[in-house]
């Protein structure tokens, strides 16, 4: 139920353009890649899908379930994103649409030199802290909700692909740089939960266990900083560079990990929550718990247990 950053869809095709009721396609061809947008209107199970190159997808529309690497096939919904290496065949369910209802889903294929490329070029420009660590992205961690500034940046590479610029291969080759740093962001913030983070960037683990040790406590940042031996600007650097986020994102969003496991409670209160998990302020709590999930925390309690009936 948390706040959806859902890409801009540029629009559904005209009925009478439609070549099939099922993954319908339409294709803009760049240097560097190839951005496909899917429209499907019609139920279908286990459609198979392959492409040559890595594939970033994300839906826009409908909900499709997704089968990947012989794993249980999972909800697919708008807001979300998934990562397919390449020559990789994902199967597709199409419970829920129709005509009325299709689902809509973009797929960038991306030229692998480029991404070879990129990666080398952020390993020597911008190196990353920590033994064996590198920029790099993790195929095993391919399923993420996109971020606000993730959302942005495929709207930005949709308009680029579907303009008539003489420069849509120069600017298409920036916004895909900065997809991909996006994106081993996004997994290293993912990884976290998993401990991933460990075996890559000691520092940083090393911060991120003081925090979660202090979570229901003030925490301060220079105290921080202090006992892991680094500046305080030192630890912002990591944070954005690693993750993509502060310190202070980072709290924040830990704390509402905690709020939500209290909300599972439907008898607690909503100023209970805000103390258990770290919050001086009930009003405040509310503000950023509304502002990370996009409704309020009361909301999200009633949300979740209406489901339970």
């Amino acid at each position: 139920m948390p706040r959806r950053n859902i890409p801009i869809s540029p629009g559904l095709s005209p009925e009478n353009s439609l070549k099939t009721l099922v993954e319908n396609r339409t294709v803009y061809n760049l240097e560097h890649c190839e951005l496909n947008l899917f429209e499907t209107y019609q139920q279908s199970a286990l459609v198979p899908l392959k492409f040559n190159d890595l594939v970033v997808t994300s839906m826009l529309k409908g909900k499709k379930v997704m089968h990947l690497f012989d794993k249980e096939g999972f909800d697919y919904l708008p807001g979300e994103s998934v990562i397919i290496p390449s020559n990789i065949e994902m199967k597709i369910d199409f419970p829920e649409a129709t005509l009325d209802n299709p689902t809509q889903c973009l797929a960038l294929a991306i030229e692998s030199k480029k991404i070879e490329d990129t990666l080398n070029f952020l390993n020597e420009k911008y190196p990353k802290e920590g033994q064996n660590n590198f920029w790099k992205l993790d195929e095993n961690n391919f399923f993420f909700e996109n971020n606000e500034e993730m959302a942005g940046l495929i709207n930005k590479i949709i308009q680029i692909c579907r303009s008539s610029s003489v420069f849509k291969d120069a600017l298409a080759d920036l916004s895909l740089q900065e997809l991909l740093v996006k994106i081993v962001q996004s997994q290293t913030l993912k990884g976290i939960d998993r401990d991933n983070v460990k075996m890559s960037n000691p520092y940083l683990a090393q911060i991120i266990d003081l925090i979660k040790a202090n979570l229901t406590e003030k925490i301060k940042l220079k105290t921080i900083a202090d006992r892991s031996g680094m500046s305080a600007s030192s630890m912002y650097r990591l944070f954005k560079n690693e993750l993509g986020i502060s310190p202070v994102e980072f709290i924040l969003m830990e704390k509402i990990k905690i709020a939500k496991q209290y909300l599972s409670d439907k008898h607690v209160y909503i100023k209970n929550v805000s103390y258990e998990a770290g919050f001086e302020d009930s009003n405040y709590f509310i503000r950023v718990f509304k502002q990370y999930e996009g409704i309020t925390p009361k909301q999200y309690q009633q949300l979740l247990h209406k489901k339970e009936n």
